[in-house]
């Protein structure tokens, strides 16, 4: 499990970006893959997901995922909350509720862990390139904000994705973010004649249009590092039929 400088000092929450290390899952599945989309054994989910509320708290309730879509849809966790078989279908979570570990599965893409350490709220953002596209975390953003939280209160966390040395990409896809913004042509490198796109400083440009200025990323390329994550875009040039999912989590006390 991988924390966070800045999220650490907070003595009011728990949190942990968790690799493919210490689980119970095997094969291309190997070890700790927390994705229930996956078609790894359901039994093997379940006792991942149970290892990884059991680092977070013990006596927390289950772990609240979604069923994520790529999409800008957020979902709001109030004191009436109550859980079900049936997933929400977000790409982003918030609460200010106690001992509900909220979670986002990656792999790939970036989790995003936010925290108001005023208000007292957490959120989770599944951001790949589609999520980020779509403006998921103003969105977030704002609903915080509209909940009383406050910009400058907000800590903010990048965790491992896919890095620009890994992330190279199509013309049409640079042309796509070019029609929202030509400034976004900051976030596209030429490395060794193939172009590249870097999603964690997409990201952060996107914290800071929203005057978020307390942010870490954490530059681990998840892509690259095959021993400790999961990688879709590593399976897919491996030809592997599938690929596990990366579990990132925070909770409040």
């Amino acid at each position: 499990m991988i924390t966070s400088k800045i999220l650490s000092k907070q003595k009011k929450i728990k949190h942990g970006f968790f690799n493919r290390i210490g689980g119970k899952s095997s094969g291309i599945y190997k070890s700790l893959n927390c994705g229930p989309g996956s078609n790894d054994f359901k039994s093997k989910i379940k006792e991942n997901l149970k290892i990884v509320k059991n680092r977070i708290n013990k006596k927390s309730k289950n772990i609240f995922l979604m069923h994520q879509m790529h999409s800008n849809k957020i979902f709001y966790i109030n004191k009436n909350f109550k859980f079900s078989k049936k997933k929400i279908q977000a790409d982003a979570v918030i609460t200010d509720q106690k001992k509900i570990p909220i979670a986002i599965l990656t792999a790939d893409c970036a989790p995003i862990l936010l925290y108001d350490k005023k208000k007292i709220m957490i959120a989770a953002i599944h951001a790949g390139w589609k999520g980020a596209y779509k403006d998921i975390i103003t969105k977030v953003i704002k609903f915080m904000l509209n909940k009383g939280c406050k910009e400058k209160n907000i800590i903010a966390t990048i965790g491992p994705c896919i890095q620009v040395e890994s992330y190279n990409v199509k013309v049409d896809f640079l042309k796509k973010f070019l029609k929202k913004d030509k400034k976004n042509k900051v976030f596209f490198k030429d490395i060794k004649n193939s172009l590249h796109f870097n999603l964690p400083n997409f990201i952060k440009s996107r914290l800071k249009s929203n005057k978020i200025s307390n942010v870490e990323a954490i530059k681990i390329d998840t892509f690259d590092d095959k021993n400790n994550f999961f990688s879709a875009r590593r399976s897919l040039r491996l030809k592997h039929a599938d690929y596990g999912r990366n579990i990132s989590i925070i909770m409040i006390n």
